[in-house]
């Protein structure tokens, strides 16, 4: 308890923030910024400090978004095996140098991380507790994806934060929130996907409920998350004060049931299942194979379906009395879909997408991952970019994708290796000697 002794006695005059502080610079030893990256002071989030208390996809993905827009994130990882996910692999980006021995660095891991600052730091000595006091009370947001109560026994608590730093926005994404009959379930998006409704409504018809192939519900959590602590950031700007913010897997998962939601409350009705790529009530709407692949099309009114009719060469099915308005369509729905497929099993995607090149109906091929990271237009949106990671080398990655008119989110650091930034950090922020911060390293309290 001494040093949350130490913590709280830490003057709040001596550390009181401004609304946006000058962007922390980085020392000479810290790695290069990506070359061509822009000055993080112009960024939206420049001068905010994040200390980041998570690990594997949803608090990462959310830290990350505020890493994008300039926020400073300091990622706190276990000194020795850090966040779970550098062993979720392989893939790996190989180590290029000596320096590191390993696999090299989960593709999984480099996915959430860029834009950070990796300090190895244990929990269990009482110093590496001390040293989350002292950044928690000089960082502007704090997030973490603990269990409900699993701070408090170190002092870092939302209660307890905020009475030395009433500034601080706390966001905590767990599985099923601070309150509620489930709050105490560790989280996992599989089984909130199933637990909260969209499992049930994802596969074929007459198929298996299957999960979506990403972890939607983690990546839609961390959306919500970062949403709600840009919107604080907003608040207490008029206020002056934090906050704590309260995200769970479940609730973001039921909220992004959307239309399939409002439809089963409006109704009172159970839900229609699951359609596979076809849509409930619009027909044709639906993936279709061709003679080499897939390809979705949308015929979601009466012209569009008559576009469809003329290209597909069968322009008399638009008077055909079964099918003449979408309610028909619908309700002879298996018969014109397997008279559709028949003409468009006939011919490749590829002859398929330059009959419908520019007739202005939807449609699109189903592409796999490779392709779709090589379409022209990926490139051209600027969404894969090459950055120097300090020991893999060149790697390539998926870009932010917001873009403003001004301001130029980017990736400008690679996700870091465990502990790169740990003295930097300590001696930069905290004003730790390189002798402290030594003795740090041999207790195992840092890495």
């Amino acid at each position: 308890m001494a040093a949350l002794r130490s913590f709280r006695r830490l003057s709040i005059a001596s550390r009181t923030l401004s609304s946006f502080r000058q962007p922390w610079r980085a020392s000479s030893r810290a790695f290069a910024s990506v070359s061509g990256a822009p000055d993080p002071a112009n960024l939206p989030l420049a001068g905010i400090r994040v200390l980041d208390m998570t690990r594997v996809l949803a608090g990462p993905y959310c830290t990350q978004i505020l890493g994008d827009l300039g926020a400073e994130v300091i990622k706190i990882e276990h000194p020795i095996r850090g966040d779970d996910t550098r062993a979720w692999g392989p893939p790996y980006a190989t180590y290029s140098n000596s320096s590191h021995s390993g696999p090299g660095e989960a593709a999984y891991f480099l996915s959430v991380n860029r834009n950070k600052k990796s300090v190895g730091l244990s929990f269990a000595h009482p110093a590496g507790v001390d040293i989350l006091h002292k950044l928690a009370a000089d960082c502007d947001v704090l997030v973490e994806n603990y269990l409900p109560g699993g701070l408090k026994k170190y002092g870092m608590d939302y209660s307890t934060l905020a009475k030395v730093n009433p500034r601080l926005i706390y966001a905590s994404i767990t599985g099923y929130g601070q309150t509620g009959p489930y709050s105490n379930r560790a989280g996992y998006d599989v089984m909130v996907e199933a637990e909260f409704g969209l499992m049930h409504i994802t596969g074929e018809r007459d198929g298996s409920p299957v999960k979506v192939g990403v972890a939607v519900t983690d990546l839609t959590t961390g959306l919500y998350a970062s949403n709600g602590i840009m919107a604080a950031l907003i608040n207490r700007g008029k206020t002056g004060r934090g906050q704590h913010i309260d995200l769970a897997l479940s609730d973001c998962q039921t909220a992004t049931l959307v239309n399939i939601a409002s439809s089963a409350l409006i109704s009172g009705k159970k839900d229609s299942g699951r359609w596979g790529t076809a849509h409930p009530s619009i027909v044709p709407y639906c993936a279709f194979k061709t003679a080499d692949g897939d390809i979705l099309v949308g015929g979601g009114n009466d012209r569009l379906y008559g576009i469809l009719c003329d290209r597909i060469k069968k322009p008399e099915w638009t008077k055909d009395e079964r099918f003449t308005t979408n309610a028909l369509r619908v309700k002879n729905r298996d018969v014109l879909e397997a008279m559709i497929g028949d003409i468009i099993k006939t011919k490749t995607t590829a002859e398929w997408l330059q009959i419908l090149e520019g007739s202005g109906m939807p449609y699109a091929p189903i592409n796999d991952i490779q392709t779709t990271l090589n379409l022209e237009h990926t490139q051209a949106r600027n969404m894969v970019v090459e950055v120097e990671h300090p020991a893999c080398g060149t790697m390539k990655l998926v870009n932010t994708p917001v873009k403003y008119s001004e301001s130029k989110p980017s990736i400008r650091t690679p996700p870091p290796t465990l502990g790169q930034h740990t003295d930097e950090v300590l001696s930069d922020l905290l004003g730790m000697s390189t002798s402290d911060i030594d003795k740090l390293r041999q207790e195992g309290v840092v890495a």
